[in-house]
């Protein structure tokens, strides 16, 4: 049974984009359902919903849907104000920002995936490197990533240092100086908390606890302030496909319908038909519908459910993101 406030998000286990967002409400003591999805494509259950989006995580609350981690910790943060983990003052704000644009646009979580050990059975698996093929879209292959290892060590080297000399270096527990995690360590954490768990991807001549001791102990305090959370936290409860599907398509919006930006550089027009995608991975994967909202912040698009026909509303953010009228001969 999906709990009282709606929220439901669609994910498995080892991507670490979704371990962002399950970290959140089990810090926050948040409740919220969980509909485990197969790794590779397709998700029947993202298609039901009428959602073209591939990338995982998705966030679902009533019929609105949130795609992209970024755009739903913001989202969450907005929703459940009353002890939010984002910082409050305005150098806080800039380095909790910096930090997510860092791990994410910055090359970090790139270099990180570099790293993925090669000798791992999925990686020979074919159906795996075409799933891969289209969601990076450059001719991914598992001999191409282990020749770019060596540089990715290089990086991924260069960004322990940094968090090692620079933002722990006076001891601090948390990044921002809290008596708990904050969302500034979530926009952190994830990455290196990633690779010190995937066994394998780090040699220790060159990252270890040893040579960065402060690292380690902030992951490791990481690691123990989810473990306490998660002993008080609502235990997430795990729908079947059929179950979550219908409970959105029953569900009221959770959001208002709001409005599109006149001044908005991209001239377009409410109700206009349009689409809208990632343009760094996923590319191929289109959402399209009738534009009701847009901001510089999120796009919000109608689509239609295939189990019931009903309205949903997909976002995006507008970070990595385009958006583009389609003509009526495409419709």
């Amino acid at each position: 049974m999906a709990p009282h406030n709606d929220i439901i998000l669609f994910h498995y286990a080892f991507s670490p984009y979704a371990k962002r967002i399950v970290w959140y409400p089990t810090l926050r003591g948040i409740e919220f359902a969980q509909c485990i999805q197969p790794p590779l494509l397709p998700r029947e259950d993202i298609n039901a919903l009428g959602v073209k989006y591939r990338r995982i995580p998705i966030l679902s609350i009533g019929r609105d849907i949130y795609c992209d981690s970024r755009l739903i910790l913001q989202k969450l943060e907005e929703r459940f104000p009353s002890g939010a983990l984002g910082a409050s003052q305005p150098d806080q704000k800039a380095v909790e920002k910096l930090l997510e644009k860092w791990v994410i646009d910055g090359g970090v979580f790139l270099r990180s995936s570099q790293l993925i050990p090669t000798d791992l059975p999925m990686l020979r698996d074919p159906n795996f490197v075409k799933d891969r093929e289209d969601y990076f879209g450059n001719g991914w292959t598992g001999s191409a990533a282990l020749k770019k290892r060596p540089e990715a060590l290089v990086h991924m080297r260069d960004a322990f240092e940094f968090l090692e000399t620079g933002l722990l270096a006076d001891g601090r527990q948390w990044v921002l100086g809290t008596e708990n995690p904050s969302l500034a360590d979530i926009e952190a954490v994830w990455v290196f908390h990633w690779l010190v768990e995937l066994k394998g991807a780090l040699p220790r001549s060159l990252i270890s606890s040893e040579l960065f001791p402060k690292v380690y102990s902030w992951i490791d305090r990481f690691s123990k302030a989810l473990s306490s959370a998660k002993a008080s936290a609502p235990k997430p409860t795990t729908l079947e496909s059929a179950e979550a599907i219908n409970h959105i398509i029953q569900a009221d919006f959770a959001e208002p319908e709001g409005q599109v930006d006149e001044n908005d550089p991209m001239g377009l027009k409410k109700n206009q038909d349009v689409e809208s995608w990632p343009i760094d991975t996923g590319s191929n994967h289109r959402d399209r519908g009738r534009l009701v909202a847009l901001t510089s912040k999120e796009v919000v698009v109608v689509s239609q459910s295939k189990v019931g026909g009903k309205e949903v509303h997909i976002h995006h953010p507008r970070t990595h993101f385009t958006i583009q009228a389609v003509s009526e001969t495409k419709l």
